[in-house]
């Protein structure tokens, strides 16, 4: 268990924790010579039988301070809220009670410091400030204890609170959770080298683990060379425990607090969270959307801008949804408790709890986002990830899911019938209700394009994917695809898509003709002959081989690549596969190496090219050609 103290200014908090622990947190020349903490500081106690270890984390008092403050008090179990008997609650003494009730911090007791120095009469009325500043909040029933630290007065009391307290905190689980620290402190050893320290959120580490630093991104990771849990070397520790780790791979002026060390699978930065934000009650004025405010999570503090989703401002006491904005990157994952401080820091204005900390830029405000942003706020992660797949018409990542709620176990189970996919690191899935009425419109359209252009086959799938779903992610339109043609409730010939009972049909002429030109065409390989020449070889009118050429292209059994120029399914075929081998090293294939592979002038070279942009294998990008990952064109299956 983690305790952390707080309140005003010299009420107290480090003698207390002196008295209880026989440790001075107050380490720094500074704090030494004026008397007061400035960074924060950290004991132990050990609950009788040896079984556990208590964590102090004791936080500067004075308001200039509170960023650090809200630094320390990230990850504690039981708070300490110091009231000193001779001033009574001060103006520190409710902003940081704001603090731990914005943070929703349950646990928790009220101690009213050097009550040695004055008579009954005023304890009584500091019990009445205390009384009247934590009415009407979970606080209200808090014990509220009277100590005099020096003297050792009521310390007995206070310990066999916290004892208790200790041994009836249920166990963090782990087994499901990934590892995640918040750095709030940093420092060098002889022999050691960097030194991390925080309170561990969630999870297990253990020695030789490796871990991600985050933010940056991408920044190189780090390998556990020791660790101190509690203040006691250990082989792990776990989620509620003080830990230090020593780390390989890692300089001092690398890392800084407010980054995470975290499990490798449940890395990520952010720059916009969806939230659940609450504005303080003694706020005079209402909260609006565009305000800057500084965000605090975890041990970091950075600028952000409120933009509220469900309502047009926030009154004292009230919640909404909101998006925060952020003007840098941080990491946050689902559950995590958000502070909001003003622009200038000077005072604490609202907190809330990070819902989707991966939350989306645009139809941010629409009812299926506001749907989704209920889901999340639903009470276990089955519950919360079958609402999400049921209010998520375009499917769901399950793996950025977990990644967002911090897991390394596997998702619980997802409904029977989900349509799935998984391309670039990401694992879609499709609700079965959203994937039934997906292909219900797929054959509705179809039905549509045929009644409309009945002389034509069908739509090539991307082109169909624009129509029909164009925000749909390309993996499962690819298997929603491949089910429907395995079902045999749609057939796809070349690139093209029709229904069973449509085709086009050749007439008698159409297809001696196109006996006569086939041949030529598939001798031609990657140069085929125009159909001047086609016309010219099979003596027929050059109107008249167009035309065929025209419907074997509709059927799908020839490609047109520019007017007058087809090529032959298998041609085509091996040059895409020539294009996939250019493309395995960078993803980009030029036009000089595809000309130099196929043996084609770079004229002709710039055509195929140009053809497989058009039919979605590869997209422009600037002066190259870069190969979309998701298509299975020419590859025996479609988009």
């Amino acid at each position: 268990m983690i305790v952390g103290t707080a309140g005003h200014i010299d009420h107290g908090k480090t003698t207390l924790v002196r008295a209880l622990t026989g440790v001075d947190t107050d380490r720094l020349p500074e704090e030494k010579k004026r008397g007061i903490s400035i960074e924060l500081g950290y004991a132990f106690l050990d609950v009788p039988g040896g079984a556990k270890r208590i964590g102090f984390v004791d936080v500067p008092g004075h308001e200039r301070l509170v960023h650090t403050m809200l630094a320390g008090a990230t990850g504690i179990d039981f708070a300490l809220l110091l009231v000193a008997a001779d001033d009574g609650v001060m103006p520190q003494t409710r902003e940081h009670f704001a603090v731990l009730c914005l943070m929703e911090m349950a646990h928790g007791a009220v101690v009213i410091t050097k009550c040695d120095r004055v008579g009954p009469e005023r304890l009584a009325a500091v019990r009445t400030e205390v009384a009247a500043l934590v009415g009407g909040t979970p606080w209200a029933d808090a014990p509220l204890l009277p100590v005099a630290a020096p003297l050792g007065v009521g310390l007995g009391t206070l310990k066999s609170l916290l004892f208790d307290t200790a041994s009836k905190l249920a166990e963090p689980r782990s087994e499901e959770a990934g590892f995640r620290l918040a750095i709030d402190r940093l420092f060098t050893l002889s022999g050691v080298g960097t030194v991390a320290t925080g309170s561990i959120h969630a999870g297990r580490v253990q020695l030789g683990d490796e871990l991600a630093r985050v933010p940056p991104r991408n920044a190189p990771t780090v390998r556990v060379r020791s660790l101190h849990a509690q203040n006691s070397a250990a082989d792990s520790a776990r989620a509620g425990e003080r830990c230090a780790l020593g780390l390989a791979g890692l300089a001092k002026d690398e890392a800084a607090r407010g980054q995470w060390l975290c499990a490798l699978p449940i890395a990520l930065i952010t720059e916009r969270i969806d939230v659940r934000l609450t504005l303080w009650r003694d706020e005079p004025q209402p909260l609006r959307s565009g305000t800057t405010v500084h965000l605090h999570l975890g041990a970091s503090d950075v600028l952000a801008r409120v933009a509220l989703l469900d309502a047009d401002w926030l009154d004292a006491g009230a919640s909404a949804l909101a998006q925060l904005v952020l003007q840098g990157p941080i990491a946050a994952w689902h559950g995590d408790h958000v502070v909001l401080r003003d622009a200038s820091a000077s005072r604490t204005l609202a907190g809330g709890r990070v819902l989707d900390p991966l939350a989306p830029a645009r139809y941010r405000r629409t009812p299926q986002r506001l749907a989704m942003l209920a889901a999340w706020e639903l009470p276990t992660a089955s519950t919360r990830l079958a609402a999400l797949l049921a209010s998520a018409p375009l499917g769901l990542d399950v793996q950025a899911w977990a990644r967002a709620e911090g897991r390394v176990a596997p998702p619980p189970d997802l409904p029977a019938g989900c349509l799935l996919g998984s391309a670039a690191g990401a694992d879609w899935a499709l609700a079965p209700m959203h994937a039934e009425a997906l292909q219900a419109s797929l054959i509705a359209r179809l039905k549509a394009i045929h009644a409309e252009q009945p002389d034509e086959l069908g739509p090539d799938a991307a082109r169909l994917r624009r129509w029909l779903a164009p925000r749909l992610p390309s993996v499962l339109w690819r298997t929603l695809l491949a089910r429907a043609i395995a079902n045999g409730d749609v057939r796809q010939r070349g690139t093209q898509l029709h229904l069973p009972e449509h085709g086009v049909q050749l007439s008698a002429l159409d297809q001696r003709i196109a006996q006569k030109l086939m041949p030529a065409l598939v001798a031609g390989g990657f140069d085929p002959p125009w159909v001047r020449t086609l016309a010219a070889t099979a003596r027929e009118s050059e109107a008249l081989v167009r035309t065929v050429m025209e419907r074997l292209a509709q059927r799908g059994e020839l490609h047109q690549i520019v007017k007058d120029l087809y090529y032959a399914p298998e041609a085509v075929t091996q040059l895409a596969g020539i294009a996939r081998k250019l493309a395995a090293c960078d993803g980009e294939v030029r036009a000089a190496a595809f000309r130099d592979a196929t043996g084609l002038g770079r004229k002709r070279a710039i055509q195929v090219l140009e053809f497989f942009d058009r039919v979605g294998l590869l997209q422009r990008v600037q002066d190259a050609h870069r190969l979309r990952r998701d298509t299975m064109l020419f590859e025996g299956q479609g988009a």
